[in-house]
């Protein structure tokens, strides 16, 4: 097997390496050396090039390297800097499975780094797939990525260097606490080993448990989703109607069989189904359909709703039925201003500033825009986020004050809002009033 093992330099994968070109004769591995200059640390991540070519070129094996522009690709992706390197990284690594340059790609992954990413997808909300953290095999149309480090953790790693006496590169952005994942790393992880020493390895058996939750689900929506959710709408006469635009469709489902669901099978088919028009759903906005699957017409839940800026809910006697539509498009007098982070930016009668929380570089650019129909923002102190709508009723705000009402949106949630204390856990900056007119 040819496996390009993905080394950056730091001691996880520096160990990889190492022990892989140990295990190699015995085990039959053909391997190569690929490293990704992500560009964001100027010389340090030449340095580490640097490094990683050398070791390569000491163990006798084929060097590839990589160079992106993260920062650039972060700020017009509106991505954080660790999304846009993963996702820039990945793409590179896929791409040479898919070249044939090799079989498989090894990375360094740990059991330390396995519970970080349970926790970080904990605090962002994630369904039980999430839970399910990094998968110790991906399968990829031709190849695999593996992670062979998955039960180790960083501690044992770093002595088994240590050991032999091999140097590794320290980045230094991993002690920020910028980053969420390193206060998770750095703070929130310790604080939770006091009440039990093993929360790690804790993490890692639920990440394994969910893998093998999500398997077994997959496999019985896969059984029951051809009966159950149907395309189009029903038409008289039998038969169901479908669109052949490519960005609409419709779904529905008989209400009879939804509400003799338990709850986590409907929940799970009901997100299945927006799936299917390629429509991703929130906890919330999947409640809001269980409530719209009620026994009766006196649930409270309204017949229709608009989820998202695509999807609306509707039910019917029978069915409930899920329709996208294409976006509507913006008002042509609609402006957006980009909020440079840190940085200024006048618009929309408001000078706005947005200061950093923290050090931190490479931060995507918010921007400064008018509302839109589907918007909602998570007050400060709410359990979940609002729709704009109730917001300003409460507020006593008119329909053409509404219109041009300045909101700041940052990775694709709304960050700020005039006269609203707007929730803004995880977001690395603050949004200061300088001037209004």
């Amino acid at each position: 097997m040819r496996v390009a093992v993905g080394v950056s330099g730091g001691a996880d994968s520096v160990a990889l390496l190492r022990a892989l070109a140990e295990a190699a004769p015995e085990i039959g591995l053909v391997l190569s050396v690929a490293h990704v200059q992500h560009g964001i640390r100027g010389a340090e991540s030449e340095r580490d090039a640097e490094f990683v070519q050398e070791l390569a070129e000491r163990l006798g094996l084929e060097f590839a390297l990589h160079r992106v522009d993260t920062p650039a690709v972060a700020r017009t992706q509106k991505m954080s800097l660790e999304e846009a390197a993963r996702e820039l990284r990945y793409a590179w690594f896929r791409s040479l499975l898919a070249e044939g340059k090799a079989d498989a790609v090894a990375t360094a992954h740990t059991l330390d780094d396995q519970a970080e990413t349970v926790v970080h997808r904990v605090l962002r909300g994630a369904w039980t797939e999430g839970l399910g953290g990094i998968h110790p095999v991906i399968a990829c149309p031709r190849g695999v990525i593996l992670r062979p480090f998955l039960q180790l953790r960083r501690a044992e790693i770093e002595a088994y260097l240590r050991e032999m006496g091999q140097s590794w590169r320290e980045d230094a952005t991993n002690a920020d606490t910028a980053f969420t994942r390193n206060r998770i790393r750095h703070e929130l992880l310790p604080q939770l080993a006091e009440f039990n020493p093993r929360i790690a390895e804790q993490f890692a058996n639920l990440a394994a448990i969910a893998r093998d939750e999500e398997s077994w689900w997959e496999a019985e929506l896969q059984r029951l989703l051809p009966g159950l959710v149907l395309p189009g709408r029903p038409v008289r006469g039998g038969g169901r109607a479908v669109s052949t635009h490519p960005d609409e469709g419709s779904v529905g489902m008989k209400l009879e069989r939804l509400r003799g669901m338990a709850p986590a099978l409907r929940r799970r088919v009901l997100r299945a189904a927006a799936e299917q028009l390629r429509c991703g759903l929130s906890f919330e906005q999947t409640e809001r359909l269980m409530a719209m699957c009620g026994a009766d017409s006196n649930t409270g839940a309204p017949r229709k709703q608009q989820l998202t800026a695509e999807l609306r809910a509707e039910r019917t006697a029978r069915e409930l039925r899920l329709v996208r539509e294409a976006a509507p498009a913006q008002r042509e007098t609609a402006e957006t201003f980009e909020l440079p982070i840190p940085g200024e930016v006048t618009g929309l009668g408001v000078t706005l500033r947005a200061r950093l929380v923290g050090e931190a570089d490479g931060i995507p650019a918010a921007i400064l825009r008018t509302p839109r129909p589907w918007d909602r923002v998570k007050l400060k102190y709410s359990r979940s986020a609002k729709p704009l709508k109730e917001i300003f009723e409460r507020m006593g705000v008119g329909a053409e004050a509404r219109r041009e009402w300045p909101v700041v949106e940052w990775e694709g949630r709304l960050v700020w809002m005039r006269e609203v204390v707007a929730e803004a856990e995880d977001v690395p900056f603050a949004v200061e009033v300088i001037s209004t007119s």
